[in-house]
C-alpha cells in the first residue's frame, strides 16, 4: 500500500478506518477536516458545513476520468441535511447518482461499495 502524502492528497483509494472528533482515519494516518474520497486518492475538502458545499466545491469530483465514479455519497455532517438544488442540478449534469446522508452513515456505506468494488466516490464534511 502506498502511504505517501502530497499537499493535502493520498493516493489511491482506502477505506475510512474511523471517524470523529472533526476528522478521519485512513491508510494509517489521521487527517481533521472534512475529505473527498475519490477513485485517484483521498484528499484535504476545504467545505466544512453545508453552507459551504457548492459546485465548485465538487469540481475535483468532476475532474475525476468519466466512467470512474458512478455513485457519489455525500457526508452531511453530524445528521442529514437536504443538498441545495443548484448542487443536485449540477450532479445530475455531470451523469452522477448521489445519495446525502449523516457523515457517519456515509462512510460505513463507503467502505461496503469499496469492498465490492463499486464505483463510489464520497464528499465527506468532518463533524465537530
Amino acid at each position: 500500500m502506498n502511504t505517501q502524502r502530497h499537499d493535502g492528497f493520498f493516493p489511491g483509494e482506502a477505506n475510512i478506518d474511523g471517524y470523529g472528533a472533526g476528522g478521519f482515519q485512513f491508510a494509517g494516518m489521521s487527517h481533521r477536516g472534512s475529505i473527498l474520497v475519490m477513485p485517484s486518492g483521498i484528499r484535504a475538502w476545504t467545505v466544512n458545513d453545508m453552507a459551504a458545499l457548492d459546485a465548485a466545491s465538487l469540481q475535483p469530483i468532476f475532474d475525476e476520468p468519466e466512467g470512474t465514479i458512478e455513485l457519489l455519497l455525500i457526508g452531511t455532517g453530524r445528521t442529514l441535511s437536504p443538498l441545495p438544488q443548484s448542487v443536485r442540478q449540477v450532479l445530475r449534469a455531470h451523469g452522477l447518482r448521489f445519495d446525502p446522508m449523516a457523515t457517519g452513515h456515509a462512510v460505513s456505506t463507503y467502505n461496503i461499495l469499496l469492498g465490492e468494488r463499486r464505483k463510489v466516490a464520497a464528499a465527506l464534511i468532518a463533524a465537530p
